[in-house]
């Protein structure tokens, strides 16, 4: 359940990163992608272990509300999915076609960026 709820909101960090202001970028960055203790980042911005607990929990709201109206982590899922979907039938049913590989390898290429 953890490993499930870590990477969901370091996926969500990644959609909307951008939007959230610079300490909550460096509390997410340091918690989730540096795997920083509550306490160890407190020691680093001179702040309580609970200002730093605080901040996490409300940028995880934050992040799920970006999401909620948004749905850009939602709808890449499901593009990757179906993506994943036509690669396997266009390998299963034409993998000799270099042409048709090539147009699925460009639109593999295109979610990747």
């Amino acid at each position: 359940m953890e490993i499930e709820k870590n990477y969901r909101i370091n996926s969500l960090f990644a959609f909307y990163q951008p939007l959230l202001t610079a300490k909550q970028n460096n509390y997410m960055q340091l918690y989730y992608g540096d795997d920083y203790s509550l306490g160890e980042i407190a020691e680093e911005f001179n702040v309580s272990r609970q200002a730093v607990y605080d901040n996490l929990r409300r940028t995880e709201k934050i992040l799920e509300d970006y999401e909620g109206k948004l749905h850009l982590y939602q709808e890449f899922t499901a593009r990757n999915q179906q993506a994943d979907e036509i690669q396997a039938y266009v390998a299963d049913n034409y993998p000799k076609d270099a042409k048709l590989n090539r147009l699925v390898a460009g639109l593999e290429n295109l979610e990747e960026q």
